[in-house]
């Protein structure tokens, strides 16, 4: 794990002992993340609702609030249970435009006793923003998270 995610973990690791509400440690997480890395525009949840993923806690610009499993970035890791690493938000197809200044994406599934909870949601103004090494540290992030609830 490169030493940001380092950083998060132990970030985290502080604000989220002992605390067992959902709502506050997602916020703390959001805001940790929106701290740590750089080039981002936008650092937060999305969490399911029936066959919708419906926005929660976050840091950056307001977002879309619904968005349908299965459609844009969020909703294809909602739907096939899977990371979702995006170069160039412009090139997904049906990719959900909720800030015109995204150029690329990550998201993470939140997976709990085989149930999808929700998607962690990164995304940069930058083309090729992240890597597989932000795929792996942000699994880690939802893997403490989940811990909590």
């Amino acid at each position: 794990m490169n030493s940001i995610y380092q950083d998060i973990d132990s970030a985290l690791s502080g604000l989220l002992e002992g605390e067992s509400d959902w709502v506050c440690n997602m916020a703390n997480t959001a805001a940790v993340l929106w701290m740590y890395l750089p080039e981002i525009n936008w650092a937060g949840f999305y969490l399911r609702q029936g066959d919708e993923l419906v926005l929660g806690p976050f840091q950056g610009k307001p977002a879309c609030t619904r968005i349908p499993i299965g459609r844009g970035v969020c909703g294809t890791a909602a739907a096939e249970l899977e990371p979702q690493l995006v170069a160039d938000v412009h090139a997904f197809e049906g990719h959900i435009a909720c800030d015109a200044a995204s150029e690329s994406e990550v998201v993470i599934p939140m997976i709990k006793d085989g149930d999808l909870i929700g998607v962690l949601d990164i995304d940069a103004p930058v083309k090729g923003r992240f890597s597989q090494e932000d795929v792996v540290g942000l699994q880690a992030v939802v893997e403490r998270l989940l811990a909590t609830c």
